[in-house]
């Protein structure tokens, strides 16, 4: 089905430029939270794309500068830190951290797209365990677009692979978010045929990466990569 696979993560660290800190002297410790970044996602994404020897990309400044998983102009781009910003600050915010990533990864799956190669694209993502009062039931779940065939049959099987590694593991589809949000793999989706891409995003809950049960969260990574190899070796 697929002779690419490419990892990604857009919110790999919390990183904040000196020149940058004053922006956060109100709340200097949310970029410390999950609203900053998403713990453990970068650990998984290396786990996985070392072990399957695919090639990463990711992004480890703070999502609080500039959404790296929105697109331009979208409500919640700018956090509420830089959204007041002069158009000219954002303007630079834009060309320093969002444009060399997102263009950087466009222009390496263009480049195997073109040279007829049928890539799977996985963006790697954590989500806290609680928002706004309400738990969040899940322990990995898989965003994708349910019109496209090549996502949805991908996403059954690395499900059932993964179901059967650790039948505990409450795996869902398109939760808490929905894959066809606007995020970096919708615009993808939109350059690339369903044929020659499929944009899968994985959210792992936090718990996990963030939680005292290390050996959980090493049991968690090593079913993921058996379940994926299992799936791609197909």
């Amino acid at each position: 089905m697929f002779d690419a696979i490419v990892f990604t993560c857009e919110h790999a660290g919390n990183k904040v430029p000196e020149n940058y800190t004053q922006l956060f002297k109100t709340d200097p410790e949310i970029i410390e939270t999950h609203q900053g970044w998403d713990p453990g996602a970068l650990e998984a994404a290396k786990y996985l794309s070392s072990n399957l020897k695919a090639p990463l990309f990711y992004a480890d400044y703070c999502r609080l500068l500039v959404e790296p998983n929105r697109s331009i102009g979208f409500p919640d781009f700018f956090s509420d830190f830089t959204d007041i910003l002069p158009d000219a600050e954002k303007q630079a915010l834009i060309e320093e951290f969002y444009m060399p990533y997102r263009t950087e990864v466009e222009a390496f799956l263009e480049h195997l797209i073109y040279s007829d190669r049928n890539v799977l694209h996985l963006s790697m993502h954590s989500c806290t365990p609680e928002l706004n009062g309400s738990k969040r039931e899940l322990d990995v779940s898989f965003l994708f677009d349910q019109e496209r065939e090549s996502e949805m049959r991908f996403c059954e099987d690395w499900r059932n692979a993964l179901q059967k590694a650790d039948h505990n593991l409450l795996i869902r589809f398109n939760y808490p978010y929905l894959g066809t949000d606007d995020g970096f793999t919708t615009h993808l989706r939109k350059l690339f045929p369903d044929e020659k891409y499929a944009g899968i995003e994985i959210e792992i809950n936090q718990k996990y990466p963030l939680g005292e049960d290390k050996i959980a969260w090493k049991n968690l990574q090593e079913n993921l990569l058996k379940s994926l190899s299992a799936v791609i070796s197909k």
